[in-house]
């Protein structure tokens, strides 16, 4: 380029003096940044020594102060809560519908209608995205692929999905449901996992938090839910409390008359074929395809009675009954010799006495048994405590009936179960990492004195999730791992150089603490500073979806902020008062190498040996 041989050539103008004297400058300003950045670190050791010996000088009050804070630490557990997994603003609603029992279709339709402009009264025009609604039963294929509570035609299903830059969801769930209550007497609603991710950890419920009552008498497991029911409405933290089932959904009973019906030639089942053709379509009774000669595909063709003609009882009783077959739906105008004769239709009216009933909209098994679910979502608390105040609602509901059982599923079930087999883990990979460094100290105690860091970050970690509002999870149950990770790596360094620097110069046990602290203080921020300001932007959860990871920023970096302090102060201290014989590792080193020399090993002579 031209430029950059104009830059070169000035560059080579100028003269040999010029050019050292820029030279000279430049390193002179990186010899006094670094010259400046030494000096404020030597400050910053030199306080530190200061403040060490003044530990080791009162170490009796420094471990006693050490232990009333691990013990005040570890009761912030009730503090901080469970959950499963931490929460997530995916900007999506699905909300769960059901007007008046007994409702129509078309009328739930209407109310559903409103409701949507209710919502969008509600939240800016600029935020929603869509707003999409599935009104009644999935059709029959579909079913089994759909994840609804849709049992009849008075249930209804909102999905509100928001633009991205939009305020909280949890605030718009809040408005949506004082709305709601306020202008739609006498239905009731609530919220469902909408994302993919609340979905998959519900494991096929319809809420975090499902109480379920298994008794075969249906009405008595009802009154115990209705008293569940009252006791979570007051509970804080649940929210969206709802009984699944409906069990006073009006129904009409057709009883057939078997005796007149076998007089005209139908059975039973002749009956309930005709109604599930005039009702639901001939799809399923007598299935029947179009093939289009344009593009030879098969369409599928269905006859069914419109909805339109069936809306009284009158109506209804006039519904032609006769025997199956695929030739009864084919119209012919004159009857040919070899058909065979078949009865006339006849109006259900004719066959069938009627009763009204209240019967349940849907009925629900668990592990074979029919069940009974009273729902509830978990807002403004964690998963842990608003089950344990469900639990403690069950217990006060006395005696139950024998054979009756309630127990809690959902997150709050798997959370437990995986809670107690990550807790074991960890303790397991605790002992192992403990045997291991025995095997590479030569000595129980030196491990001993490394894992003292650990309740370190513990405690850190607790304190760190309390401040910042965040439950323990998984996720920051990995931070944990992580943490107790680098503050038993950097404890090892302190009480490694120790042991050296005693057998080196012959120091007791607490000139080594102070002497390792010192010289180890560098390695040891470097090592916390490097990770802790890594995680910084995790544990400010940004970016999309970032508060899912968050908790394991934060976890990571109170626990090494306190596991540094307790590495640096707490370990010499503790060092001082067990490590009082000189290091066994650096006898047996010496051993080895003296009988490697053919000497003879004397353990007075192990200093000499080590030195050489």
């Amino acid at each position: 380029m031209p430029g950059e041989h104009l830059e070169h050539g000035a560059e080579q103008n100028i003269p040999e003096y010029e050019r050292v004297k820029i030279h000279e400058k430049k390193k002179n300003f990186l010899t006094k940044f670094n010259d400046l950045r030494e000096r404020g670190f030597d400050k910053f050791q030199n306080g530190y020594t200061n403040i060490l010996e003044s530990f080791l000088d009162h170490r009796p009050f420094v471990l006693i102060i050490s232990g009333a804070f691990a013990i005040i630490s570890i009761m912030l557990i009730n503090v901080v809560g469970t959950d499963f997994f931490p929460a997530t603003d995916t900007g999506l609603m699905k909300m769960h519908f059901r007007a008046p029992v007994g409702t129509r279709l078309e009328e739930t339709e209407k109310l559903v209608l409103a409701v949507e402009d209710s919502i969008r009264t509600l939240i800016p025009k600029s935020e929603v995205s869509t707003i999409n609604d599935m009104i009644g039963v999935p059709v029959s294929y579909n079913l089994s692929m759909v994840p609804s509570d849709n049992a009849s035609g008075m249930d209804a299903e909102i999905l509100i999905q928001l633009k991205p830059d939009h305020h909280p969801t949890v605030g718009y769930m809040k408005k949506i449901r004082k709305e709601v209550a306020a202008h739609f007497p006498g239905t009731t609603m609530y919220f469902q996992p909408a994302d993919i991710m609340s979905q998959v950890l519900n494991f096929g419920l319809p809420a975090p938090i499902d109480v379920q009552i298994q008794y075969p008498d249906m009405n008595k497991a009802h009154d115990y839910a209705l008293k569940l029911y009252d006791k979570m409405k007051l509970m804080p933290g649940a929210a969206d409390v709802a009984i699944k089932q409906v069990l006073d959904l009006p129904g009409l009973r057709l009883n057939v008359d078997r005796q007149r019906a076998a007089q005209l030639g139908l059975t039973v089942t002749n009956v309930a074929s005709s109604m599930l053709v005039s009702l639901s379509s001939s799809s399923l009774i007598a299935p029947s395809f179009f093939l289009n000669p344009q593009n030879n595909v098969n369409y599928s063709v269905s006859v069914k009675v419109p909805m339109e003609r069936v809306t009284t009882l009158e109506e209804l009783l006039s519904s032609p009954i006769t025997a199956p077959g695929a030739s009864n739906l084919v119209q012919t105008v004159t009857p040919a010799p070899t058909d065979i004769p078949t009865p006339p239709s006849q109006a259900l009216g004719n066959l069938v006495s009627v009763n009204s009933e209240w019967v349940p909209n849907e009925l629900d098994h668990y592990t074979v048994q029919r069940v009974l679910d009273v729902i509830a979502s978990v807002e403004d608390r964690d998963l842990g405590s608003t089950a344990k105040d469900i639990q403690k609602a069950i217990d006060s509901l006395g005696t139950l009936p024998k054979g009756m059982k309630i127990t809690i599923r959902g997150q709050n079930e798997v959370m437990t179960e995986s809670f107690k087999s990550l807790g074991l883990g960890i303790i397991i990979a605790i002992i192992m990492v403990y045997l291991l460094m025995v095997t590479l100290f030569q000595s129980w105690l030196d491990p001993f004195l490394v894992i003292i860091a650990v309740p370190g970050a513990l405690c850190g970690i607790l304190w760190m999730l309390t401040i910042t509002g965040t439950t323990i999870n998984v996720i920051s149950l990995m931070g944990a791992i992580m943490s107790v990770g680098i503050a038993v790596s950097n404890s090892t360094l302190l009480v490694t150089f120790a042991n050296d620097v005693r057998v080196e110069h012959g120091y007791d046990s607490l000139r080594g603490a102070l002497e390792a602290g010192k010289t180890r203080l560098r390695p040891v921020l470097m090592t916390a500073l490097a990770m802790i300001l890594g995680m910084v932007p995790m544990a400010l959860a940004l970016g999309e979806g970032g508060e899912q990871n968050a908790p394991l920023g934060r976890a990571v970096i109170g626990g090494l902020i306190f596991a540094t302090f307790t590495t640096l102060f707490i370990v010499p201290v503790v060092y001082s008062y067990l490590r009082k014989g000189a290091p066994t590792k650096h006898e047996l080193e010496a051993k080895f190498e003296a009988e490697e020399k053919g000497f003879e090993y004397d353990p007075n002579a192990v200093m000499d040996v080590i030195v050489d």
